[in-house]
């Protein structure tokens, strides 16, 4: 290896780090004129997309949409407001929203007006027609106005706090934050009205509003500028905010009855929709109260997409989409209630044939891609397959041996024996090991012994190597009591120094569900409460350790306190029943709630996080924000894994075959016309850099080198390291390995930094790798000539042979060097190889 100095032909050897290729390829080294662009794409050849003509022109049908589930509209006082809908629906299943695209007519004039976007304003009482005109059709609808010159009394929690959320007044940014801004605060996103109330009436001397002159008001006159207010002016005095708020001024600002009714239920119309590339979606949201009634909320509500390379969502809860083919989902948020709305976005294109079904996960992929329009890409070669399985199971590159006789091996039902032998290798118990010890933390803090983590890694790794049902070892790790020497388990109870530390990762682990929000205020993405958190957490209130070894169920009823009300509370599981006053060790009570079969959590995190694994990108994403307003983006997908999981007594090997046996999986990396954007409907496979481990050991086993890590034995891998808090490697660290200190993957970094070109490039430990290779030996074996040689080392590093003109660019360098130089040049042979995209990801 030359390390930055001219070659014999003129060259520096250097990296060049090229944003615009895109996230998941790292360096395009041009290392000799000769190998510039010999590795610049992955190993698969283009082909011809599955397309056949498009169809003919669907027929056309149109609705007008006032209520959620009545023909006609109610409103009810002047504060009220309707957001119309205009909806086409073709014979295909797509809906077209017209609503922006309509004429609105009122008749009889004077009751109500309807502006450009579809909203209705009261004017006065009485019932008006809507006709709306489209060139899709004509459609119409009544709306029915009462009460307009006596209004209900405005309550402060329905209809005032939104306000205060819409506008971003009581965000963390803001009066929301803790201790407020500016002397004014406001509770997060609103989820306490009582104390809102206090603090916007009654605080500074009730300062802030002024009823014998509402238009005086400070609350009124910081929102709309007229007084200096460091967020600006946020709404406008012609407004109806405005009005509504000088409204409740006027009113003397009522609170509230205790009888009113207070919110149950949000819906969003529609929940689903198939739209077109260039499409907007005007979204209508009802909001439902504990009295049965409904309100029109839409322009009171937030919407915030969960992706916005596809879409983006306005104030007025128009989705807008993007122009690229997906699913998207947008959060719909009204005080502390959401739902969800998921569009599907067809490319359009018709498919005339796929690949074979191999497993259930192909039967849900093609239907969602053949309702996108969404052509995929073809079965990947067997030199790929080996390639990538080998790597996703075993964290290892084959061998060239088994490399060569899999491709040679004609037996149709090589795959499926390969995925076989694979998880029945000891490779896959170490690697998902260590992958499971990151999520649990297995990280030795200073000064503490180090056996326990030690043990815990083993016991993980037996698990895995006796494939113990999931529901088994996770309840064992959950309920475990004693001495870390004889329960190994104990440790991952050692890491925590609190009930709730345990209580947020038992939830986000192995429930999907982020619950630490809820600790101080209701969660704003999700229905849980402080309350919710607190009876969660009770289950590990009674667990006590002792000499950092030791853990033990103390005597008594698990309870712990509601800091919201300082009330105490037992143990309850998320959305589950209260146990009451229960003595004894609840975490049985909680181990059995959570691995029970009608769990709705349980086996879906699970199913998800290997998905990712195998897949790159989750079912769901983040894998493990399973919230209700976070939607898969193939929901039948999840459903099907999740099922097939639970069916098969909580099998993890099984649910790997089901994933690594189906044809989504052994889908080619390269993108046909049409799939080169997709990044969540699995028509391809998504590549992705290896994991720092199994790039170190990927170098290793290629160049016959061997690293050491301080405190472990000689020959152990970098996939085999049991504490992520030992072994201090520079390459592993440059490289994003996690440092175990959260239980969210999301630690492991996959960012690509000119670090890691360096580090592969030019660094004392790649230079020394190479020097303690085989390559001498290989150099000047007189058994193999140059081409041999170097078809040899391809099998090695790609599971391939050279291509002809990889052979011809190969050959002749070496044969432009002097025999003195021979081990140089196979030096930078090798070198080059591993800093090539196809060595560094896996495709």
């Amino acid at each position: 290896m030359r390390r930055l100095k001219k070659n014999r032909f003129g060259f520096r050897f250097s990296g060049i780090l090229n944003p615009g290729q895109g996230a998941g390829f790292l360096c395009n080294l041009p290392v000799f004129f000769l190998l510039t662009t010999l590795f610049d794409g992955m190993s698969l050849s283009a082909h011809e997309p599955f397309v056949v003509p498009p169809s003919k022109k669907s027929e056309r049908s149109v609705r007008l949409v006032a209520d959620a589930d009545k023909p006609t509209g109610q409103i009810q006082g002047p504060n009220e407001r309707i957001q119309l809908l205009m909806l086409g629906n073709s014979a295909d299943g797509k809906t077209v929203d017209l609503t922006r695209n309509a004429q609105f007519t009122v008749q009889p004039k004077g009751i109500l007006s309807v502006d450009a976007g579809g909203r209705v304003t009261p004017l006065g009482n009485g019932t008006a027609e809507i006709r709306a005109r489209t060139e899709w059709g004509d459609a119409s609808t009544s709306v029915t106005v009462s009460r307009f010159a006596q209004p209900p009394s405005i309550n402060f929690g329905n209809d005032i706090v939104p306000i205060f959320t819409k506008f971003a007044c009581n965000s963390g940014g803001c009066h929301g934050k803790s201790g407020g801004q500016n002397g004014f605060a406001l509770s997060l996103l609103g989820f306490e009205p009582k104390e809102d109330y206090q603090y916007v009436v009654k605080e500074s001397r009730g300062r802030r509003v002024f009823p014998a002159a509402p238009e005086k008001s400070l609350l009124l006159q910081k929102a709309i500028g007229e007084v200096p207010h460091g967020g600006g002016a946020r709404i406008k005095k012609a407004s109806y905010e405005y009005r509504l708020l000088k409204q409740w001024v006027a009113q003397g600002m009522p609170f509230g009855r205790e009888s009113d009714p207070v919110l149950s239920e949000v819906t969003v119309l529609p929940a689903r929709a198939k739209l077109d590339l260039d499409a907007r979606q005007q979204l209508k949201v009802i909001a439902k109260y504990s009295d049965g009634s409904h309100k029109d909320v839409t322009n009171q509500a937030q919407y915030i997409p969960n992706n916005t390379e596809l879409a983006n969502a306005s104030e007025e809860g128009v989705v807008e989409v993007k122009g690229l083919a997906g699913t998207v989902a947008v959060m719909v948020r009204f005080q502390d209630k959401a739902a969800a709305f998921l569009a599907t976005i067809p490319l359009g294109e018709k498919i005339s044939q796929l690949p074979a079904e191999a497993t259930l996960v192909d039967r849900h992929v093609f239907a969602n891609l053949k309702e996108l329009g969404l052509p995929p890409s073809m079965i990947s070669t067997d030199s790929v397959f080996i390639r990538r399985v080998s790597l996703d199971i075993a964290g290892r590159l084959p061998t060239r041996e088994e490399a060569e006789a899999f491709v040679e091996d004609k037996d149709p039902k090589k795959r499926e024996k390969l995925v076989d032998r694979l998880l029945d290798s000891d490779d896959y118990a170490n690697y998902f090991a260590q992958k499971w010890t990151s999520i649990l933390k297995n990280r030795v803090g200073n000064n503490e012994p180090r056996a326990g983590n030690f043990l815990f890694h083993d016991w993980i790794r037996q698990n895995l190597a006796d494939n113990k049902p999931y529901d088994q070892w996770v309840a064992e790790l959950v309920t475990a009591s004693g001495d870390v020497r004889t329960n190994p388990a104990v440790n991952w109870h050692l890491k925590f120094n609190k009930m709730e530390e345990r209580a947020e990762d038992t939830a986000q682990v192995f429930l999907g569900q982020r619950i630490q929000c809820a600790k101080c205020h209701h969660h704003p993405y999700e229905k849980w409460s402080q309350e919710d958190y607190w009876r969660f957490a009770a289950f590990f209130s009674n667990l006590s350790q002792k000499t950092g070894r030791r853990v033990y169920t103390k005597p008594g009823i698990a309870r712990a306190r509601n800091t919201k009300d300082n009330q105490m509370v037992t143990a309850a599981g998320l959305g589950g029943e209260d146990l009451g006053e229960f003595r004894g060790d609840v975490r049985i009570q909680l181990a059995n709630w959570m691995t029970h079969p009608d769990n709705p959590y349980f086996a879906r995190m699970l199913v998800n996080r290997y998905w990712k694994h195998f897949m790159g990108v989750g079912i769901v994403e983040p894998e493990d924000d399973l919230r209700g307003t976070n939607p898969p983006s193939n929901p039948e997908l999840l459903a099907g894994l999740e099922s097939s999981f639970k069916q098969s007594g909580f099998d993890t090997r099984q649910l790997i075959k089901t994933i690594c046996n189906s044809s989504t999986y052994q889908l080619s990396a390269l993108p046909n016309e049409h799939n080169r954007s997709d990044k969540q409907s699995f028509s391809k496979f998504n590549p992705r850099r290896l994991p720092a481990e199994v790039m170190l050991d990927s170098i290793d086993a290629f160049l016959g080198s061997e690293s050491r890590f301080r405190g472990l034995p000689v020959g152990t891998t970098a996939t085999r390291i049991p504490d992520h808090g030992m072994a201090n490697n520079s390459f592993l660290d440059t490289f994003g390995r996690p440092a175990g200190a959260s239980a969210c993957e999301c630690e492991r970094s996959g960012e690509i930094t000119m670090a890691q070109c360096l580090q592969l490039l030019n660094s004392d430990d790649m230079h020394s790798k190479l020097n303690a290779s085989f390559v001498g030996q290989l150099a000047r074996d007189p058994g193999l000539d140059n081409r041999e040689k170097i078809r040899q080392l391809h099998w090695m590093a790609f599971a391939r042979d050279p291509r002809p003109k990889e052979y011809t660019a190969y050959l002749s360098y070496l044969e432009a060097t002097d025999n003195q130089d021979v081990y140089q040049a196979f030096q930078d042979v090798m070198w080059t190889m591993i800093n090539t995209k196809e060595f560094l990801f896996n495709h």
